[in-house]
């Protein structure tokens, strides 16, 4: 499996899969999950369709069609609310939950290509230099049966930075 690394905008990617950081109800809100719930052209169609297989808890993930998007599908995962969480140790297992869950959710739809944002990073808290490591090593620990390339989507220099800086 290939981990590739871009700065850019995730709801522009030609990927089989997208991953929206979610909340926990699937409501469309502000941030990435925002930006593509708005990039996917239905807005409405979409929460419908998330209010059937939702809602989910923190390090899970559910797949919807990805509408108007480059991407056949939108792969929804919780991160932890990093603030509320007991422990680093608590929130890194969570956070890891949500990458590897989204992983596994490809595979079972045999998707070949899936696209990362920074998950948890921003109203949720989660430090970036702590939830890049947690992320690397979820993907690179991951065993996949049919995902073939994981493209991390930075949308600022920060996060950018911090992950190449790993990689």
């Amino acid at each position: 499996m290939e981990i590739k690394l871009i700065k850019g905008d995730i709801t522009k990617c030609d990927t089989d899969a997208i991953v929206n950081a979610a909340n926990k109800q699937l409501m469309g809100g502000s941030g990435v999950c925002g930006a593509i719930f708005h990039a996917s052209g239905h807005y409405k169609a979409l929460q419908d369709e998330c209010n059937k297989v939702g809602p989910i808890e923190t390090g899970e993930a559910a797949i919807t069609s990805g509408y108007n998007l480059k991407a056949k599908y939108i792969i929804h995962a919780v991160g932890p609310k990093y603030f509320l969480c007991k422990s680093d140790s608590e929130a890194e297992e969570l956070l890891r939950k949500a990458y590897v869950s989204s992983l596994e959710l490809a595979d079972k739809y045999n998707l070949k290509s899936i696209a990362f944002p920074s998950i948890s990073t921003g109203v949720y808290g989660y430090p970036k230099d702590k939830a890049c490591k947690v992320a690397l090593k979820a993907i690179k620990e991951y065993d996949p049966s049919s995902v073939e390339l994981v493209l991390i989507v930075c949308f600022d220099d920060e996060t950018y930075d911090l992950y190449n800086n790993l990689i």
